[in-house]
Protein backbone atom coordinates (compact mmCIF):
# COMPACT_ATOMS: atom_id res chain seq x y z
CA UNK A 1 0.00 0.00 0.00
CA UNK A 2 1.36 3.37 -0.72
CA UNK A 3 0.18 6.99 -0.05
CA UNK A 4 1.30 10.27 -1.32
CA UNK A 5 1.03 13.16 0.86
CA UNK A 6 3.21 15.74 2.55
CA UNK A 7 5.58 14.94 5.58
CA UNK A 8 7.14 16.26 8.26
CA UNK A 9 10.07 13.85 10.74
CA UNK A 10 10.08 15.53 13.68
CA UNK A 11 12.55 14.43 16.36
CA UNK A 12 11.26 14.38 20.10
CA UNK A 13 14.60 14.31 21.55
CA UNK A 14 15.81 17.38 19.42
CA UNK A 15 14.77 20.04 22.00
CA UNK A 16 15.98 18.46 25.05
CA UNK A 17 19.32 19.23 23.71
CA UNK A 18 18.24 22.78 22.85
CA UNK A 19 17.85 21.94 19.14
CA UNK A 20 14.89 23.32 16.59
CA UNK A 21 13.15 20.26 16.50
CA UNK A 22 10.83 21.01 13.66
CA UNK A 23 11.97 20.42 9.81
CA UNK A 24 9.91 21.72 6.25
CA UNK A 25 7.70 19.26 5.10
CA UNK A 26 8.73 17.44 2.11
CA UNK A 27 6.32 15.90 -0.88
CA UNK A 28 6.64 12.24 -0.59
CA UNK A 29 5.84 8.92 -1.22
CA UNK A 30 5.18 6.82 2.29
CA UNK A 31 4.72 2.57 1.33
CA UNK A 32 3.90 -0.11 3.53
CA UNK A 33 6.24 -3.38 2.75
CA UNK A 34 7.87 -6.52 4.03
CA UNK A 35 12.01 -6.37 3.20
CA UNK A 36 13.42 -10.08 2.81
CA UNK A 37 14.48 -11.23 6.20
CA UNK A 38 12.65 -8.48 8.07
CA UNK A 39 9.15 -7.76 9.45
CA UNK A 40 6.84 -5.26 8.31
CA UNK A 41 7.99 -1.32 8.19
CA UNK A 42 7.00 1.83 6.51
CA UNK A 43 9.08 3.41 3.96
CA UNK A 44 9.41 7.21 3.41
CA UNK A 45 10.67 8.41 0.35
CA UNK A 46 11.38 11.82 -0.60
CA UNK A 47 12.88 13.96 -3.09
CA UNK A 48 16.07 14.28 -1.57
CA UNK A 49 16.07 10.49 -0.49
CA UNK A 50 14.27 8.43 -2.64
CA UNK A 51 15.95 5.05 -1.67
CA UNK A 52 13.68 5.91 1.37
CA UNK A 53 14.19 5.71 5.55
CA UNK A 54 12.73 2.40 7.15
CA UNK A 55 11.05 2.26 10.09
CA UNK A 56 9.78 -1.06 12.08
CA UNK A 57 6.07 -0.77 12.86
CA UNK A 58 5.25 -4.72 14.85
CA UNK A 59 5.17 -2.91 18.46
CA UNK A 60 6.36 0.58 17.45
CA UNK A 61 3.41 3.22 17.28
CA UNK A 62 2.94 4.67 20.55
CA UNK A 63 -0.11 6.72 19.53
CA UNK A 64 -1.67 8.21 16.32
CA UNK A 65 -3.17 11.81 16.19
CA UNK A 66 -5.97 11.92 14.15
CA UNK A 67 -8.22 14.61 14.71
CA UNK A 68 -7.99 16.31 11.42
CA UNK A 69 -7.80 13.25 9.13
CA UNK A 70 -11.07 14.51 7.57
CA UNK A 71 -8.19 17.40 6.33
CA UNK A 72 -6.02 15.46 5.01
CA UNK A 73 -3.73 15.47 8.13
CA UNK A 74 -2.14 12.80 10.75
CA UNK A 75 0.71 12.09 12.68
CA UNK A 76 2.22 8.92 13.51
CA UNK A 77 4.12 8.90 16.98
CA UNK A 78 7.38 6.07 16.78
CA UNK A 79 8.61 4.54 19.92
CA UNK A 80 12.00 3.61 18.45
CA UNK A 81 13.81 6.32 17.17
CA UNK A 82 11.67 8.68 19.14
CA UNK A 83 10.09 10.55 15.77
CA UNK A 84 6.36 12.23 14.83
CA UNK A 85 6.25 11.46 11.41
CA UNK A 86 3.32 14.17 10.48
CA UNK A 87 1.51 13.55 7.17
CA UNK A 88 -0.45 16.28 5.65
CA UNK A 89 -2.13 17.59 2.02
CA UNK A 90 -3.26 13.51 2.14
CA UNK A 91 -6.19 12.32 0.15
CA UNK A 92 -8.73 11.88 3.10
CA UNK A 93 -9.86 8.29 2.19
CA UNK A 94 -6.67 7.21 1.26
CA UNK A 95 -5.07 8.24 4.31
CA UNK A 96 -7.85 6.38 6.49
CA UNK A 97 -7.13 3.23 4.67
CA UNK A 98 -3.19 3.36 5.24
CA UNK A 99 -3.56 5.00 8.67
CA UNK A 100 -5.86 1.64 9.16
CA UNK A 101 -2.96 -0.61 7.56
CA UNK A 102 -0.61 0.91 9.98
CA UNK A 103 -2.79 -0.12 13.18
CA UNK A 104 -2.64 -3.97 11.69
CA UNK A 105 1.14 -3.56 11.15
CA UNK A 106 1.50 -2.16 14.51
CA UNK A 107 -0.56 -5.08 16.29
CA UNK A 108 1.44 -7.84 14.40
CA UNK A 109 -1.26 -8.67 12.25
CA UNK A 110 -0.36 -11.67 9.43
CA UNK A 111 1.28 -10.74 6.89
CA UNK A 112 -0.85 -12.26 4.61
CA UNK A 113 -4.02 -9.94 5.87
CA UNK A 114 -1.71 -6.52 5.07
CA UNK A 115 -2.54 -4.29 1.73
CA UNK A 116 1.76 -4.62 1.31
CA UNK A 117 3.46 -2.99 -1.70
CA UNK A 118 7.42 -3.64 -3.14
CA UNK A 119 9.63 -1.57 -1.14
CA UNK A 120 11.67 -0.11 -3.84
CA UNK A 121 12.98 3.38 -4.32
CA UNK A 122 10.15 6.55 -5.58
CA UNK A 123 10.29 7.50 -9.02
CA UNK A 124 11.01 11.30 -9.54
CA UNK A 125 7.53 12.16 -10.46
CA UNK A 126 6.14 10.78 -7.18
CA UNK A 127 7.99 12.87 -4.79
CA UNK A 128 8.90 15.73 -6.77
CA UNK A 129 6.52 18.96 -5.55
CA UNK A 130 2.88 18.84 -7.41
CA UNK A 131 3.67 21.64 -10.62
CA UNK A 132 0.90 24.67 -9.96
CA UNK A 133 1.86 27.23 -12.93
CA UNK A 134 2.52 26.42 -16.34
CA UNK A 135 3.30 29.11 -18.46
CA UNK A 136 2.91 28.38 -22.53
CA UNK A 137 3.59 31.65 -24.90
CA UNK A 138 4.18 29.85 -28.35
CA UNK A 139 2.62 27.51 -29.90
CA UNK A 140 6.27 25.58 -30.46
CA UNK A 141 5.91 25.19 -26.68
CA UNK A 142 2.42 23.98 -26.52
CA UNK A 143 2.44 19.66 -25.07
CA UNK A 144 0.96 18.20 -27.73
CA UNK A 145 1.20 14.48 -26.62
CA UNK A 146 1.30 14.93 -23.15
CA UNK A 147 -1.28 15.59 -20.40
CA UNK A 148 -1.46 18.95 -18.29
CA UNK A 149 -0.20 18.07 -14.69
CA UNK A 150 -3.16 17.53 -12.66
CA UNK A 151 -2.31 19.77 -10.41
CA UNK A 152 -2.47 23.12 -11.94
CA UNK A 153 -3.96 26.17 -10.50
CA UNK A 154 -2.44 28.50 -13.15
CA UNK A 155 -2.27 28.12 -16.79
CA UNK A 156 -1.70 30.32 -19.09
CA UNK A 157 -1.55 29.39 -22.86
CA UNK A 158 -1.38 32.50 -25.29
CA UNK A 159 -0.03 33.03 -29.00
CA UNK A 160 -0.52 29.94 -29.64
CA UNK A 161 -2.78 30.03 -32.11
CA UNK A 162 -5.54 27.61 -30.69
CA UNK A 163 -8.56 27.35 -32.86
CA UNK A 164 -10.23 25.91 -29.48
CA UNK A 165 -10.57 25.04 -25.89
CA UNK A 166 -8.07 22.35 -25.51
CA UNK A 167 -10.49 19.87 -23.74
CA UNK A 168 -7.58 18.59 -21.66
CA UNK A 169 -7.66 21.78 -19.61
CA UNK A 170 -11.42 20.59 -18.70
CA UNK A 171 -9.75 18.29 -16.96
CA UNK A 172 -7.39 20.15 -14.23
CA UNK A 173 -10.01 20.63 -11.41
CA UNK A 174 -8.55 22.62 -9.75
CA UNK A 175 -7.69 25.48 -11.72
CA UNK A 176 -7.70 28.73 -10.52
CA UNK A 177 -6.31 31.22 -13.29
CA UNK A 178 -7.23 29.95 -17.14
CA UNK A 179 -5.53 32.98 -19.31
CA UNK A 180 -6.10 31.71 -23.45
CA UNK A 181 -5.12 35.67 -24.31
CA UNK A 182 -4.03 35.76 -28.06
CA UNK A 183 -5.31 33.17 -29.42
CA UNK A 184 -8.19 32.39 -32.34
CA UNK A 185 -11.04 30.80 -30.42
CA UNK A 186 -14.51 31.35 -31.93
CA UNK A 187 -16.49 29.59 -29.43
CA UNK A 188 -16.44 27.89 -25.66
CA UNK A 189 -17.43 24.93 -25.02
CA UNK A 190 -19.78 24.79 -22.01
CA UNK A 191 -17.83 21.90 -19.82
CA UNK A 192 -15.88 25.36 -18.82
CA UNK A 193 -18.40 25.84 -16.26
CA UNK A 194 -17.07 22.39 -14.97
CA UNK A 195 -13.87 24.04 -13.71
CA UNK A 196 -15.35 24.48 -9.98
CA UNK A 197 -12.48 26.30 -8.49
CA UNK A 198 -11.99 29.08 -11.38
CA UNK A 199 -11.88 32.78 -10.65
CA UNK A 200 -9.95 34.41 -13.53
CA UNK A 201 -10.66 33.88 -17.07
CA UNK A 202 -8.66 36.15 -19.80
CA UNK A 203 -10.11 35.37 -23.13
CA UNK A 204 -8.36 39.10 -25.19
CA UNK A 205 -7.88 38.80 -28.01
CA UNK A 206 -9.75 36.03 -29.58
CA UNK A 207 -12.25 35.79 -32.02
CA UNK A 208 -15.55 34.70 -29.58
CA UNK A 209 -18.74 36.05 -31.10
CA UNK A 210 -20.61 35.01 -28.28
CA UNK A 211 -20.45 34.27 -24.74
CA UNK A 212 -23.05 31.18 -24.24
CA UNK A 213 -25.60 30.63 -21.46
CA UNK A 214 -24.74 27.75 -20.40
CA UNK A 215 -21.64 29.24 -18.74
CA UNK A 216 -23.85 32.07 -17.19
CA UNK A 217 -25.75 28.98 -15.52
CA UNK A 218 -22.89 27.03 -14.25
CA UNK A 219 -20.53 27.10 -11.44
CA UNK A 220 -18.80 29.94 -12.96
CA UNK A 221 -21.83 31.74 -11.06
CA UNK A 222 -19.70 31.30 -7.27
CA UNK A 223 -16.57 30.90 -8.50
CA UNK A 224 -15.81 33.75 -11.26
CA UNK A 225 -14.11 36.88 -10.04
CA UNK A 226 -12.21 38.78 -12.97
CA UNK A 227 -13.48 37.87 -17.17
CA UNK A 228 -11.25 39.50 -19.82
CA UNK A 229 -13.39 39.36 -22.98
CA UNK A 230 -11.80 42.41 -24.57
CA UNK A 231 -10.87 42.82 -28.17
CA UNK A 232 -13.13 40.19 -29.65
CA UNK A 233 -16.24 40.13 -31.99
CA UNK A 234 -19.24 40.00 -29.48
CA UNK A 235 -22.34 42.16 -30.76
CA UNK A 236 -24.33 41.09 -27.44
CA UNK A 237 -24.13 39.17 -24.01
CA UNK A 238 -27.45 37.58 -22.92
CA UNK A 239 -29.54 38.36 -19.97
CA UNK A 240 -28.40 35.15 -17.76
CA UNK A 241 -24.81 37.08 -18.31
CA UNK A 242 -25.84 38.85 -14.69
CA UNK A 243 -26.40 35.68 -12.87
CA UNK A 244 -22.07 35.67 -12.58
CA UNK A 245 -23.06 37.15 -9.27
CA UNK A 246 -19.26 36.94 -8.28
CA UNK A 247 -17.69 39.14 -10.44
CA UNK A 248 -15.32 42.21 -9.47
CA UNK A 249 -13.51 42.94 -12.35
CA UNK A 250 -14.75 43.15 -16.28
CA UNK A 251 -13.30 43.99 -19.20
CA UNK A 252 -15.50 44.67 -22.44
CA UNK A 253 -13.01 46.98 -24.32
CA UNK A 254 -12.84 46.71 -27.99
CA UNK A 255 -15.73 44.41 -29.44
CA UNK A 256 -18.99 45.03 -31.26
CA UNK A 257 -21.46 45.42 -28.77
CA UNK A 258 -24.60 47.32 -29.56
CA UNK A 259 -25.77 47.37 -25.73
CA UNK A 260 -25.01 45.78 -22.64
CA UNK A 261 -26.84 43.09 -20.31
CA UNK A 262 -30.26 44.33 -19.14
CA UNK A 263 -29.79 43.23 -15.41
CA UNK A 264 -26.36 45.44 -15.56
CA UNK A 265 -27.18 46.14 -11.85
CA UNK A 266 -27.70 42.67 -10.33
CA UNK A 267 -23.44 42.56 -10.57
CA UNK A 268 -23.72 43.78 -7.25
CA UNK A 269 -19.95 42.30 -6.70
CA UNK A 270 -18.40 44.51 -9.74
CA UNK A 271 -15.88 47.16 -9.21
CA UNK A 272 -13.94 47.78 -12.14
CA UNK A 273 -16.06 47.72 -15.25
CA UNK A 274 -14.22 48.76 -18.74
CA UNK A 275 -16.38 48.53 -22.62
CA UNK A 276 -14.44 51.50 -24.19
CA UNK A 277 -14.99 51.46 -27.82
CA UNK A 278 -17.51 49.56 -28.45
CA UNK A 279 -21.06 50.28 -30.67
CA UNK A 280 -23.00 51.20 -27.23
CA UNK A 281 -25.97 53.65 -27.56
CA UNK A 282 -27.38 54.03 -24.44
CA UNK A 283 -26.44 52.27 -21.48
CA UNK A 284 -29.14 49.93 -19.75
CA UNK A 285 -31.98 51.24 -16.76
CA UNK A 286 -30.33 48.94 -13.89
CA UNK A 287 -26.67 50.20 -14.99
CA UNK A 288 -27.91 53.05 -12.16
CA UNK A 289 -27.65 50.34 -9.61
CA UNK A 290 -23.73 49.24 -9.74
CA UNK A 291 -21.58 50.71 -6.89
CA UNK A 292 -17.81 50.88 -8.87
CA UNK A 293 -14.56 52.08 -7.99
CA UNK A 294 -13.06 52.59 -12.20
CA UNK A 295 -15.38 53.09 -14.95
CA UNK A 296 -14.19 53.11 -18.44
CA UNK A 297 -16.85 53.84 -21.44
CA UNK A 298 -14.62 55.83 -23.47
CA UNK A 299 -15.09 55.94 -27.36
CA UNK A 300 -18.93 54.79 -27.83
CA UNK A 301 -21.46 56.41 -30.03
CA UNK A 302 -23.65 57.33 -27.13
CA UNK A 303 -26.89 59.03 -28.47
CA UNK A 304 -27.38 62.48 -27.31
CA UNK A 305 -30.76 61.95 -24.95
CA UNK A 306 -34.08 63.46 -25.53
CA UNK A 307 -36.71 62.86 -22.90
CA UNK A 308 -39.53 64.96 -24.78
CA UNK A 309 -39.67 62.12 -27.80
CA UNK A 310 -40.16 58.50 -26.20
CA UNK A 311 -41.01 55.18 -27.76
CA UNK A 312 -44.14 54.77 -26.30
CA UNK A 313 -45.28 50.95 -26.89
CA UNK A 314 -48.29 51.37 -24.54
CA UNK A 315 -51.60 49.67 -25.16
CA UNK A 316 -54.62 50.83 -23.57
CA UNK A 317 -56.37 48.84 -22.21
CA UNK A 318 -53.46 46.46 -21.23
CA UNK A 319 -53.52 42.51 -22.93
CA UNK A 320 -54.50 39.89 -20.08
CA UNK A 321 -51.10 38.70 -20.70
CA UNK A 322 -49.28 42.09 -19.69
CA UNK A 323 -51.85 42.43 -16.52
CA UNK A 324 -50.50 38.86 -15.56
CA UNK A 325 -47.69 39.37 -16.35
CA UNK A 326 -46.84 42.54 -14.61
CA UNK A 327 -49.25 40.96 -11.36
CA UNK A 328 -46.24 37.95 -11.03
CA UNK A 329 -43.27 40.41 -11.34
CA UNK A 330 -45.06 43.29 -8.68
CA UNK A 331 -46.30 40.48 -6.15
CA UNK A 332 -43.41 38.36 -6.73
CA UNK A 333 -45.27 35.05 -7.53
CA UNK A 334 -43.09 32.21 -7.50
CA UNK A 335 -43.23 31.36 -11.23
CA UNK A 336 -40.93 28.10 -13.07
CA UNK A 337 -40.83 26.32 -16.25
CA UNK A 338 -43.00 23.53 -14.57
CA UNK A 339 -45.90 25.74 -13.94
CA UNK A 340 -45.32 28.16 -17.11
CA UNK A 341 -44.32 27.85 -20.74
CA UNK A 342 -40.33 28.35 -20.89
CA UNK A 343 -40.75 31.62 -23.34
CA UNK A 344 -43.17 33.17 -20.57
CA UNK A 345 -40.25 32.49 -17.98
CA UNK A 346 -37.79 34.56 -20.37
CA UNK A 347 -39.78 37.48 -20.74
CA UNK A 348 -40.89 37.56 -17.15
CA UNK A 349 -36.65 37.24 -16.41
CA UNK A 350 -36.25 40.37 -18.47
CA UNK A 351 -39.36 42.53 -17.24
CA UNK A 352 -38.51 46.41 -17.04
CA UNK A 353 -39.10 48.33 -14.34
CA UNK A 354 -40.55 51.97 -14.07
CA UNK A 355 -39.37 54.92 -12.41
CA UNK A 356 -42.30 54.20 -9.83
CA UNK A 357 -41.26 50.40 -8.93
CA UNK A 358 -43.93 48.46 -10.80
CA UNK A 359 -43.29 46.17 -13.64
CA UNK A 360 -43.95 46.11 -17.46
CA UNK A 361 -43.56 43.63 -20.34
CA UNK A 362 -44.16 44.27 -23.56
CA UNK A 363 -46.65 47.83 -23.02
CA UNK A 364 -44.23 50.64 -22.13
CA UNK A 365 -42.96 53.94 -22.76
CA UNK A 366 -39.08 54.27 -22.88
CA UNK A 367 -37.14 57.25 -23.33
CA UNK A 368 -33.20 57.88 -22.70
CA UNK A 369 -32.21 60.56 -19.86
CA UNK A 370 -28.23 61.98 -19.20
CA UNK A 371 -26.49 60.09 -16.17
CA UNK A 372 -23.43 61.75 -14.75
CA UNK A 373 -21.25 58.30 -14.35
CA UNK A 374 -19.89 59.23 -10.97
CA UNK A 375 -22.84 58.46 -9.33
CA UNK A 376 -22.22 54.94 -10.33
CA UNK A 377 -18.15 54.98 -10.64
CA UNK A 378 -15.79 57.00 -8.34
CA UNK A 379 -12.85 57.64 -10.74
CA UNK A 380 -14.22 57.71 -14.75
CA UNK A 381 -12.25 57.61 -17.73
CA UNK A 382 -13.67 60.61 -20.14
CA UNK A 383 -16.28 59.32 -22.64
CA UNK A 384 -15.34 61.67 -25.40
CA UNK A 385 -12.57 63.52 -26.28
CA UNK A 386 -14.53 66.76 -25.04
CA UNK A 387 -14.15 65.71 -21.51
CA UNK A 388 -17.47 64.63 -20.77
CA UNK A 389 -18.43 62.26 -18.00
CA UNK A 390 -22.33 62.00 -18.84
CA UNK A 391 -24.35 59.30 -20.78
CA UNK A 392 -27.59 58.49 -21.57
CA UNK A 393 -29.55 55.68 -19.85
CA UNK A 394 -32.74 54.07 -20.76
CA UNK A 395 -35.57 54.60 -18.66
CA UNK A 396 -39.12 52.69 -18.60
CA UNK A 397 -42.48 53.80 -17.61
CA UNK A 398 -45.88 51.83 -16.99
CA UNK A 399 -48.10 54.36 -17.89
CA UNK A 400 -48.79 57.72 -19.30
CA UNK A 401 -49.68 59.19 -15.53
CA UNK A 402 -45.90 57.92 -14.87
CA UNK A 403 -44.41 59.52 -17.58
CA UNK A 404 -46.21 62.98 -17.16
CA UNK A 405 -45.30 62.89 -13.72
CA UNK A 406 -41.36 62.49 -15.04
CA UNK A 407 -41.65 64.85 -17.74
CA UNK A 408 -43.21 67.77 -15.09
CA UNK A 409 -39.97 66.87 -12.99
CA UNK A 410 -37.78 67.13 -16.05
CA UNK A 411 -39.53 70.27 -17.12
CA UNK A 412 -39.12 72.08 -14.00
CA UNK A 413 -35.42 71.04 -13.64
CA UNK A 414 -34.44 72.54 -17.09
CA UNK A 415 -36.33 76.14 -16.49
Amino acid sequence: MRLQCEVELRSRLLPSCGLRGRARGARALLSLGRPPGHSVCLMVCTARDRAGARYKLKGNIEQFFTKFVEEGKATVRLKEPAVDVCLSKANASNLKSFLAALRLAHRGTEVEALPLSVLVPAKTSEVEKPKTKMIITSRRDYPLTKNFPYSLEHLQASYCKLARVDMRMLCLKKLRTLDLSHNHIKKLPETIGDLVSLQELNLHNNHLESFCVALCNSTLQKSLQFLDLSQNKIKALPVQFCQLQELIHLKLDDNELIRLPFKMGQLSQLRFLSAARNKLPFLPSDFRNLSLEKLDLFGNPFEQPNPLVPSIQLKIPLTLLESAARATVNYRIPYGCHLLPSHLCEDLEVAKTCQCGSACLSCFIQTTVTMNLHHVAHTVVLVDNMGGTEAPVVCYFCSLTCYSQFLDRYLQSNR
